[in-house]
């Protein structure tokens, strides 16, 4: 039975490894539209002529004002999502490191 039982810790183990691998995949892929966003805000800052954004598979005239509080507001958005995810990130790696010590304790026992 204790066998089984540490199968068991074995197999969680690895699914809390791969869904940290995920979270943090996705924490990467928010931070690169992060600084694509103050990429583009940087840009903005800097033209002098007209200004146009993405809408889906269009590009549509707008007022360099607007662009601009599109941008801070997904901007915004991304910051919060991100900070969820480091939330959950935290909170997964103690989950992680419990129950590797757990199965190490456990493999040292037997």
């Amino acid at each position: 039975m204790k066998k089984d039982d540490l199968n068991r810790e074995l197999i969680e183990y690895e699914n809390l490894e791969k869904q940290l691998e995920v979270l943090l995949i996705q924490k990467h892929q928010l931070q690169i539209q992060v600084n694509e966003i103050n990429h583009a805000l940087d840009q903005l800052k800097k033209s002098k002529g007209e200004v146009y954004r993405s809408v889906g598979s269009i590009i549509l005239h707008t007022t360099r004002d607007e662009a601009q509080t599109d941008l801070k507001e997904r901007l915004e958005l991304l910051e919060v999502k991100i900070n969820t995810l480091g939330k959950q990130e935290e909170k997964l790696r103690t989950i992680v490191m419990e129950t590797q010590k757990k199965i190490h304790e456990r493999m040292k026992n037997e």
